[in-house]
């Protein structure tokens, strides 16, 4: 599993969003401007209701585009051995409960894709596992929820 497996992946699965995203958007615009979908009394708010849907599956299709916008320019940078994880970096955890594996991009955080049958998740530097991540290393350990020795991993990988 490499980097140039995992962007595009990651492209298809925001397409792929936008694509149902969009068509969501347009039935529920069309569902909030129907005449048909007029109040038939003061306490009938399904014609509100659909506004305030459609206005916020539209905004998500407007975040899904930038997002993809954004990984379709995006060139991550070749590793060297012992560099500290930025972004662009696909690293590797491991601990109790096994090998992970995540890409740290510029955005659609909290994606999940398989790269075969090996689970990739998307983060950003912004998010907390990925700010955490941010600046180390092969080789550290650290705690995922400070406190807990079981929730202690090592960084194995980093391209």
């Amino acid at each position: 599993m490499t980097k140039s497996d995992i962007i595009p992946a990651v492209i298809a699965h925001l397409r792929d969003l936008l694509a149902a995203g969009s068509a969501a958007a347009r039935a529920t615009t069309a569902a909030a401007t129907d005449p048909d979908s007029k109040a038939e009394n003061k306490y009938d708010t399904r014609n509100l209701e659909a506004s305030y849907l459609a206005r916020g599956q539209a905004f998500r299709v407007a975040e899904t585009m930038e997002a993809l916008q954004e990984l379709e320019s995006f060139r991550p940078a070749p590793f060297a051995p012992g560099a500290a994880i930025s972004e662009g970096a696909l690293v590797s955890l491991t601990g109790t409960d096994g090998t992970s594996h995540y890409f740290i991009a510029p955005a659609a955080g909290g994606t999940e894709i398989f790269i075969g049958e090996t689970p990739v998740i998307i983060l950003t530097p912004a998010s907390p596992l990925g700010a955490k991540l941010m600046r180390r290393r092969t080789g550290d350990q650290f705690e995922l929820q400070p406190g807990r020795a079981s929730s202690s991993v090592k960084i194995t990988a980093v391209q």
